[in-house]
């Protein structure tokens, strides 16, 4: 996977982060998921760096990536500081602005970095995301059965470390195949990494800490109602969710009614698979994002 990528780890104000970077054209960002890494692109980075250069990392607390403890303090995963990270990454790579493709976790982090830095994103595109204020403002028991995760993983600790640590791979692989709507999507390779990481004690502990940030994430979020971005804006999301009724929506939510509502600019659809669109779908995603981005 990703031959012809270099691998490189940076330095920023809180973490290490890991990543891989290649390709020539504008920069673009692709931030990954949970549970996963920065592997989830494996499919669409090779075509997408014909025309453009990449930056591929593993986000704070995921991959390979480094894991600070939050010891209960939130800022420490919260979205404003993942963001920073990345800001500080491509800083460093030469990228003074970029565009940003973020998928579930990443889409978080990319939303927050754009308010924060509407002069670094030049576009935004989310893939699987409804923007979180949204959904705590309107969950319901369907968009809870759904997230049953979020809930877990915001209990104190070490309650969801220990839950999820005495079983891993079993956690990883129902999540993994719950969430998946294309059958054999996910390669055996992209999984070995997958597991490989997610295998490691302080990787769940930092998600859990990422996860249990939502608290100040959604602090930020309301200091910031009312804000919209002014990139331009692509959103995408898998429309089979015959394994996860309730995903994203609930009963109540439309996804294009409440990006609308975040940002100015805003195009987007639905794509038929389940929630790891970049795998299950690559060459749709990969003629949405040639369409919607800027060569130039």
């Amino acid at each position: 996977m990703f031959e012809g990528f270099d691998r490189l780890q940076i330095e920023t104000t809180g973490s290490t982060i890991n990543l891989l970077h290649g390709g020539i054209g504008p920069p673009v960002l692709l931030l990954h998921g949970y549970p996963q890494t920065h592997v989830m692109w494996n499919k669409i980075a090779p075509v997408m760096a014909k025309r453009f250069s990449l930056v591929i990392p593993d986000l704070r607390g995921y991959g390979d990536s480094g894991k600070p403890a939050a010891n209960g303090d939130h800022n420490v995963y919260c979205k404003r500081a993942t963001a920073q990270d990345q800001v500080e990454v491509m800083a460093e790579l030469g990228h003074r602005s970029f565009h940003v493709v973020g998928h579930d976790r990443g889409a978080r982090v990319g939303h927050r970095m754009a308010l924060d830095n509407g002069d670094v994103v030049r576009t935004f595109t989310s893939l699987d995301v409804m923007p979180s204020k949204a959904a705590f403002d309107n969950m319901d028991s369907d968009l809870a059965f759904a997230w049953f995760h979020w809930h877990l993983m915001r209990q104190p600790e070490p309650l969801p470390e220990t839950l999820i640590g005495n079983s891993a791979q079993f956690y990883l692989d129902y999540l993994l195949e719950r969430w998946t709507g294309v059958k054999g999507s996910i390669s055996s390779e992209a999984y070995a990494e997958y597991l490989r990481c997610f295998s490691n004690p302080q990787t769940i502990r930092a998600t859990c800490a990422d996860y249990r940030a939502i608290e100040l994430d959604l602090i930020h979020d309301e200091a910031d109602q009312g804000k919209t971005l002014n990139c331009p804006m692509l959103v995408l999301w898998g429309s089979n969710t015959a394994k996860r009724p309730g995903w994203q929506t609930g009963r109540s939510l439309d996804m294009l009614t409440a990006w609308r509502e975040r940002a100015t600019r805003v195009r987007g659809r639905a794509i038929d698979c389940g929630h790891f669109l970049a795998e299950e779908a690559p060459d749709e995603i990969i003629k949405e994002l040639f369409e919607f981005l800027p060569v130039m």
